[in-house]
């Protein structure tokens, strides 16, 4: 894996951004200490950051979340949205869902939250067909992410914004070996030939694309 932030440039970058309050602090620190093994799906802080910064930008009022883990990035998104504007949450774990749930409701997001448990191609398959959805944030199964995309783009309304996690695999879209890494590779090259958008691909962490729907 490719080494795309030196740890002191990290650390930079957390002390140089809006600091974590303390329920985000406390949700890291429980995930970390009760699931150390998938720890590393949690998003890093500034990204956090940055999610709540597009949601306000983009005016967003209806944000789609596919991949929730223990509620971090949920909570970023909703406190980018106006007080009636609602998050729609997918994923597939009811223990680290459950985790979510209480830290919701400590950072009093938790009724604009609408979580629904189950694969997540099928929960978006099942949304209305209309183009409604201003904002979404996918990091979930990399095996899917095509399929993500494919039902998210004509969902979304022109000028929404799609940011998709983990692009870059730790550099192994370079030369992808497995299914996941391949997945990720193949639809990079796809965004990039969709003439329904346009994208810009940043180094944020492992990478994060920001998709935007023409209209």
């Amino acid at each position: 894996m490719t080494d795309i932030i030196q740890p002191a440039i990290s650390d930079y970058l957390l002390a140089h951004c809006t600091p974590a309050d303390d329920v985000l602090r406390d949700l890291a620190a429980e995930t970390h200490e009760n699931l150390p093994d998938e720890a590393g799906m949690q998003i890093s802080h500034d990204e956090g950051e940055l999610l709540t910064m597009l949601v306000r930008l983009t005016g967003a009022r209806l944000a789609v979340e596919i991949g929730v883990f223990t509620g971090y990035s949920s909570i970023c998104i909703a406190r980018g949205l106006p007080k009636d504007g609602r998050l729609l949450a997918f994923d597939v774990s009811e223990e680290f869902t459950g985790v979510a749930r209480r830290y919701w409701a400590r950072a009093g997001v938790d009724e604009l939250i609408d979580l629904t448990l189950g694969p997540a191609v099928d929960t978006v398959k099942a949304l209305s067909t209309e183009p409604v959805i201003d904002f979404a944030f996918v990091d979930a199964d990399k095996t899917s992410y095509p399929a993500y995309y494919a039902e998210l783009v004509p969902r979304m309304r022109p000028g929404g914004l799609i940011a998709i996690d983990n692009v870059l695999r730790g550099g192994r879209v370079l030369d992808p070996g497995t299914e996941s890494d391949r997945a990720v590779s193949e639809l990079n090259d796809h965004i990039v030939r969709d003439d329904r958008v346009e994208s810009v691909m940043l180094p944020v962490r492992d990478g994060v694309t920001l998709v935007r729907k023409k209209g």
